[in-house]
């Protein structure tokens, strides 16, 4: 059986190496303004994004550019809706100008991290997507909130597993207040990719090994070296035979 998966990388944020990363990922998460970018960043990405045949998405996040989006802070479900929505209805509005249609949804940083283990706010994501555009793929990890709030509200669901993050015994990712939060070597980050799509497992910071699936594979623009990493885990996927595409709504 050929196996399939896709890498998306988050872009917009002023990384500074976004067209390096657009030439080796199949999909593009996008910062919507709330954690980074702004209207001409997201014009410009999306266009960079259509230019490579990358598929695109909106990375929405809490309202917290001092954090970059990473901090968490309590926040109700309504308030969650609502910059969920805004930030969609502003992504959606640049990319039809773009003459792009939207592929998917990534929430960001502790949007994310809440969301997954928070029903409520994950439900408000869910519905918030939903409003917008029932198209749109959730990008989520399997057996989270953020997954079950997806199928919930009638999204198609791209479970989702990280490259260059490590992980608990429970399959949530290691805090970045951590250490040991990220995976700087390509090379191990690249076969532990490939364990998770043959075997569907990963091994946590404690030697568990941990149930996943993986349908897309995350790599942080953001990171030190995201470009080599990049290239190191395409090379290494490639030369597994796995077949390197974005998701497609199929419901």
């Amino acid at each position: 059986m050929s196996l399939i998966v896709d890498l998306n990388a988050d872009l917009g944020e002023g990384a500074g190496h976004d067209d390096e990363l657009l030439a080796l990922v199949t999909s593009a998460n996008i910062a919507c303004g709330f954690h980074a970018g702004d209207a001409e960043t997201m014009r410009r990405s999306i266009e960079a994004a259509r230019d490579r045949k990358v598929a695109v998405g909106a990375h929405p996040s809490l309202f917290d550019r001092e954090n970059f989006g990473r901090k968490e802070f309590p926040v109700k479900p309504n308030e969650v809706f609502d910059a969920v929505v805004y930030q969609l209805g502003i992504f959606q509005a640049i990319a039809d100008a773009a003459q792009v249609q939207p592929n998917h949804v990534k929430p960001h940083g502790a949007l994310y991290n809440m969301a997954v283990r928070d029903h409520e706010l994950a439900n408000a994501i869910g519905r918030a997507i939903a409003n917008v555009d029932k198209k749109l793929i959730l990008f989520a990890p399997e057996n989270s909130a953020l997954a079950w709030a997806g199928e919930t509200n009638g999204l198609q669901i791209a479970h989702e597993v990280f490259a260059d993050r490590n992980y608990l015994n429970d399959g949530s990712l290691v805090s970045r207040m951590r250490a040991d939060a990220l995976l700087y070597d390509p090379e191990e980050a690249a076969a532990r990719v490939v364990r998770m799509l043959r075997e569907s497992k990963v091994r946590s910071v404690d030697g568990v090994d941990v149930d996943v699936r993986a349908e897309t594979v995350c790599l942080h623009g953001d990171t030190p070296g995201a470009v080599d990493f990049a290239r190191v885990l395409r090379s290494r996927l490639e030369s597994e035979g796995v077949i390197i595409r974005a998701p497609k709504f199929s419901k």
